[in-house]
């Protein structure tokens, strides 16, 4: 190594060795990746925000139940997560109304049944990938960490063929084996930043869908 070698970050991933590029690739395209469901799930819980608001404006402006059922379900496509359990809800409610025998408890332990159902499988959804992101923001650092510590060895292994050790000879290798570091807190960071504010926008949203579902329940109730 002599002492004009070049410290370009673009050389010195040129000139790592095989590991270090493969730990780089790997968290660029966990990073890549990353950034990608970011996007997605920022759009989808905007979405499910302003649909929710949206359901609750008109359920909770004393309109007629049996007309919003029928939009919502002639809308069950494009409909919210909230209109979707109001849905399952009132389905389920007109289904066992119509049956003989059957008391108040028993139908409003089936509506609630039924809205659970429901809000499981849109809490799945919701949270789909989240899982991902937290994988990479606490694996991410390890993996740089390991391309770090490969890089500082083979730098090290080649100061100790050379004759003369200098910080000169030794300084490329450290410089490209601190490059994974970065490149781990670069693919970490944003990851964990975004599984937080996912996480508590989820827990917001559950909350508000939790509190839905027993109003809802205890309307129903009073109806039978």
């Amino acid at each position: 190594m002599s002492a004009t070698y070049d410290m370009s970050v673009i050389s010195l991933i040129a000139n790592a060795s095989i590991l270090v590029k493969l730990v780089l690739g790997g968290l660029l395209l966990a990073s890549l990746y990353s950034w990608y469901y970011i996007f997605l799930k920022i759009l989808a819980f905007k979405r499910a925000t302003s649909q929710a608001d949206e359901f609750e404006r008109q359920f909770w402006s004393g309109g007629d139940l049996n007309e919003l059922f029928q939009r919502a379900n002639a809308a069950h496509d494009n409909s919210g997560t909230l209109e979707r359990i109001f849905e399952a809800g009132f389905r389920e409610f007109s289904k066992l109304r119509r049956q003989p025998g059957m008391d108040i408890r028993a139908v409003t332990d089936g509506v609630r049944r039924a809205m659970r159902a429901t809000y499981q499988r849109e809490i799945e959804h919701l949270e789909s990938h989240l899982s991902f992101l937290a994988s990479v923001g606490s694996v991410s650092p390890y993996v740089g960490l390991l391309g770090t510590v490969w890089g500082i060895m083979n730098a090290f292994r080649g100061l100790a063929m050379l004759s003369q050790a200098t910080l000169g000879a030794v300084a490329p290798g450290i410089a490209e084996a601190l490059i994974t570091t970065a490149m781990g807190l670069f693919a970490a960071i944003p990851a964990v930043v975004a599984y937080n504010r996912f996480a508590g926008d989820l827990n917001k949203l559950a909350t508000r869908f939790d509190s839905f579902m027993e109003e809802f329940s205890n309307i129903l109730q009073r109806q039978s």
